[in-house]
């Protein structure tokens, strides 16, 4: 079993990248399963709403977390009630709209789990993230209620990421972080056999700054006269992890990290 994970997807470049490339990837690489985060698709570079969701879709992916974004579209709030493959901070203050974890149907009747976590540290206020995950471990086993187990970490800084990677080690096929838009070089595999990465990366453009208007952002830190952040519009790098299964334990036999186009030029 080979998934495909994708960092934050960012405006409308990372869109564009995704809609254009992904079925070409999925095809090319034998992706069996796609998720990617979508927190920063809108226009905007915040939230994400319904038509782009349906997009994503139709492009090829099975499963849409988000972050501490989630709710900056406003029409998310009622759109992720019946849409269960658009996913929220498991841990989010309850309560809240939607869910943050499911169990999806893939490719041979496999059952692939996926939960969406959001850190503490230098977030917006959200449950303690390991209490929520030491909850779910007690109420969720790999290979009995999943056949694989996904998390996307939204969080800010290394030491909470590497620490739930550890956390899930052995209980999850990939542990994987998401929102700070620079891909990481530790894809590896966990003692106990997790799949990880402290970060994907974004699906955005790298001529920028984490996927915003550089020139802009540069204002800003000046002090000088700037408008609200807004999203860089050229060509997007698709950033992301591959993870292949075992189909027996539901750990991961490989993982590597996907860089695809744009500034970051092809690695793949």
């Amino acid at each position: 079993m080979r998934i495909l994970f994708l960092g934050d997807v960012v405006g409308s470049s990372g869109c564009n990248a995704l809609k254009k490339n992904l079925p070409d990837i999925v095809n090319k690489k034998k992706i069996d399963f796609v998720i990617v985060n979508g927190e920063n698709a809108a226009d905007q570079g915040v939230g994400i709403t319904d038509k782009i969701c349906n997009d994503m879709f139709n492009s090829g992916v099975d499963v849409i977390t988000t972050g501490n974004h989630v709710w900056d579209q406003k029409e998310t709030l009622s759109y992720i009630e019946k849409e269960n493959r658009l996913l929220r901070p498991q841990n989010l203050v309850k309560p809240s709209p939607g869910k943050g974890f499911e169990i999806f149907n893939a490719k041979n009747n496999f059952k692939i789990g996926v939960l969406n976590l959001m850190g503490n540290i230098f977030m917006k206020k959200c449950d303690d993230v390991f209490i929520e995950a030491n909850n779910f471990i007690n109420k969720h086993i790999l290979k009995e209620d999943y056949d694989f187990l996904i998390v996307d970490f939204h969080g800010e800084i290394t030491s909470e990421k590497m620490a739930i990677g550890h956390f899930f080690d052995g209980k999850a096929t990939l542990v994987v972080g998401t929102h700070t838009h620079v891909p990481t070089n530790d894809a590896r595999i966990l003692e106990n056999g997790t799949g990880y990465q402290t970060d994907a990366g974004m699906c955005g453009d790298y001529n920028s700054v984490i996927g915003m208007n550089k020139s802009n952002s540069l204002n800003k830190f000046l002090k000088k006269e700037a408008k609200k952040h807004f999203p860089s519009i050229g060509e997007a790098s698709l950033c992301g992890v591959i993870v292949e299964a075992n189909i027996k334990s539901g750990l991961a036999d490989k993982i590597e990290n996907f860089i695809f186009g744009g500034e970051l030029k092809n690695s793949n």
